[in-house]
């Protein structure tokens, strides 16, 4: 009797796979523009840096310790809590929805041993081009 894999459950990942995971979560959230303002202005007190990371680590658990299926409500979910919990912002830009689908993306990907979307935030982290509903002038700073 086992698990019908049908469902996301997800199947036991390699170490090489797990690396890549954990290396993507990290890039993709340093380009995230919300957590990155709320890190800079230090919204979530002198230690926002650490508790980017400590999320980061989360997110990582939350896909490399469960065997329950992964539904994208849950990470949006956790996304949000943290925002609000550690860095005291609400985040309506749209840009939780986005990182939960392309972090669920990349855990897929990741789990049938596909890491070009890894490999492309790798390779264009120099541009750190952020995840945000907002434009961007060349600085940074959105505008809303």
């Amino acid at each position: 009797m086992g698990l019908d894999n049908g469902g996301h459950v997800p199947a036991q990942p390699s170490p090489e796979s797990l690396s890549r995971l954990s290396e993507g979560i990290s890039l993709l959230l340093s380009r995230w523009t919300a957590l990155q303002m709320a890190i800079e202005n230090e919204w979530g007190g002198k230690d926002s840096r650490q508790k980017s990371e400590q999320l980061a680590a989360d997110i990582f658990s939350w896909f490399s310790q469960s065997r329950e299926p992964h539904y994208i409500d849950d990470l949006e979910n956790m996304l949000d809590e943290n925002m609000v919990l550690s860095f005291n912002t609400d985040i309506e830009d749209g840009s939780i929805e986005k990182v939960a689908e392309q972090l669920i993306v990349m855990h897929e990907d990741c789990q049938q041993g596909n890491y070009e979307s890894i490999e492309k935030l790798r390779k264009s982290n120099f541009g750190k081009v952020a995840l945000s509903q907002n434009r961007q002038i060349p600085n940074g700073i959105p505008i809303k």
